[in-house]
């Protein structure tokens, strides 16, 4: 894994990756899932290269230059809907698991390397989930319908 620098951590169907085989880069999710019809992508699937779950990395601490997080962003979904299935659905301990992923991210960050997390405030608020960190964002950006989508860029400090 030496020589791939860029992990994403729910890498779930890839959706947001313009290169969905980049060489850099480890792709990891807690799930598989087989190819289904889904109308507008009938063709979609998960398919990590390591199920490992995003609260205890399997990999050496400083293994990355960058980590990508785009945890699923609903509680309130049911198991078999195809936004579950798509996008994963949020644990009721997902404090608890939010706050071992930043640990986890920033352990496996070499020093200087960016943590890049992506949220929707759909459910949960910005400042709900910003205090489960204890280092603010250096970047943060909303986009998307009504500015819900929250783009958060850490930088980690040398340790």
């Amino acid at each position: 894994m030496a020589e791939k620098k860029i992990l994403d951590v729910c890498c779930g169907g890839r959706m947001f990756r313009f290169d969905k085989s980049h060489p850099l880069c480890h792709f990891m999710d807690m799930r598989s899932l087989p190819k289904w019809s889904i109308s507008s992508r009938p063709d979609f699937h998960i398919d990590p290269d390591e199920i490992w779950d995003f609260r205890d990395i399997k990999a050496d601490d400083k293994s990355y230059k960058i980590v990508v997080m785009d945890p699923p962003h609903l509680q309130k979904l049911w198991d078999n809907s195809w936004m579950a299935k798509k996008y994963g659905r949020l644990p009721k301990t997902w404090k608890e698991d939010l706050q071992k992923w930043f640990t986890e991210c920033m352990r496996v960050l070499d020093d200087y390397g960016i943590l890049i997390f992506k949220r929707n405030e759909h459910e949960i608020p910005l400042a709900k989930l910003m205090k489960l960190f204890p280092q603010k964002p250096m970047i943060w950006h909303r986009t998307g319908k009504n500015n819900k989508t929250i783009w958060l860029i850490y930088l980690k400090p040398p340790t």
